[in-house]
Parts: C-alpha cells; structure tokens; sequence
C-alpha cells in the first residue's frame, strides 16, 4: 500500500496571545477574573490551561475566558489541519523499490591487535 498524505483535524489554542494582549502575562494574572466569574481553579490547573493546548475544556470555562478577553470562541480556539502520513502496511509492495544496479557490499571487519592493559 503507498504511503498517502491524509488531513488529520487539529486546533491551536491562543490564550496566552490574547492574555498578553490585555497586559495578562503571569498564569496567575487570570485566577482572579476567573473567580469572579464563578469559576475555581487551582493555579496549576490556570497554569495548564494558559501554557498548555487542552484536549477537554468545560463549556463555563471557556465562555468565562472569552468574557474576560472580550473575544469569541473562535478567537481562542483556531481549526488546522495537520498533514499526516499514512502507516505503511506489513508486507505490502514497495512504491519506489531500489535500483536494480545498486548491489550490497560485504562489510570488511579489520581487526584490531592493540589491546590496552
């Protein structure tokens, strides 16, 4: 099977860009805003959500994050597609075999006589 180049659907996650844009630049800078808005997170998970890409996100957090950056969802979470190769399978017939002019050469071993005391 010839490898194929395939999309695979991934995102980019600009919260700390937005953050630096409203003068935000520590993880803890965001806590507070947080609270405010009824939502109580440890300061590693901030800092997770700030310096991370995360795979789940509760709904409350994310329309709190866009009320205090003043943005939109989309904003903060932007869709890219990642170009991935796909798997070759076992066994399957070479898309571009070697050249048929090109042989293997034996390996030479030289041995060495000098050994260290």
């Amino acid at each position: 099977m010839m490898a194929r180049k395939q999309p695979k659907l991934g995102y980019a996650w600009h919260l700390r860009r937005l953050m630096a844009e409203h003068g935000m630049f520590a993880t803890t800078d965001l806590q507070p805003h947080l609270a405010e808005r009824g939502i109580t997170l440890s300061s590693v998970q901030v800092y997770r959500l700030v310096a991370q890409v995360p795979e789940r996100l509760n709904l409350n957090v994310l329309v709190a994050l866009c009320d205090i950056l003043g943005c939109t969802p989309s904003d903060l979470v932007e869709p890219v597609a990642h170009v991935q190769r796909q798997r070759r399978v076992a066994g399957a017939v070479d898309p571009k075999p070697a050249p048929r002019t090109i042989k293997p050469k034996k390996a030479r071993v030289a041995r060495d006589d000098t050994r260290l005391s």
